[in-house]
């Protein structure tokens, strides 16, 4: 097994260990396009489910009576909700898995592309 490290083919590979047809890429509106609706979906969401989460929390902390409220026989508010958590989480990644395929995945394939094609270049 060989120690040494591959050589760069370029000198601005070299410089920065990076490729210039990434950079290129990187900097394409298309690019920016794409991390923009990434996070346009990503950071709501997070937010979302993180504020759902630690209100469950606190209802937890600070609201027993409340959570211990039974509904049916033995099952209380606090077992509904914790189990909500589960649902949310699978809506949450079944949403991003859509949201993904119809807005991001079309994009990415493009660059993709774009990428492949500067390399045989």
């Amino acid at each position: 097994m060989s120690t040494e490290t591959p050589r760069a083919s370029e000198p601005h590979e070299q410089a920065t260990g990076r490729d210039p047809i990434y950079d290129r890429l990187h900097e394409s509106a298309d690019f920016v396009e794409l991390r923009s609706r990434y996070r346009g979906f990503v950071f709501p969401a997070t937010v979302a489910f993180l504020s759902w989460y630690l209100l469950y929390v606190v209802l937890c902390m600070w609201a027993p009576d409340f959570m211990s409220t039974k509904l049916w026989g033995n099952i209380n508010v606090a077992l509904v909700l914790g189990l909500l958590q589960f649902v949310t989480t699978f809506f949450l990644a079944w949403l991003y898995s859509r949201f993904s395929t119809a807005r991001l995945d079309p994009l990415a394939r493009k660059l993709d592309e774009d990428y492949r094609s500067g390399k045989r270049a």
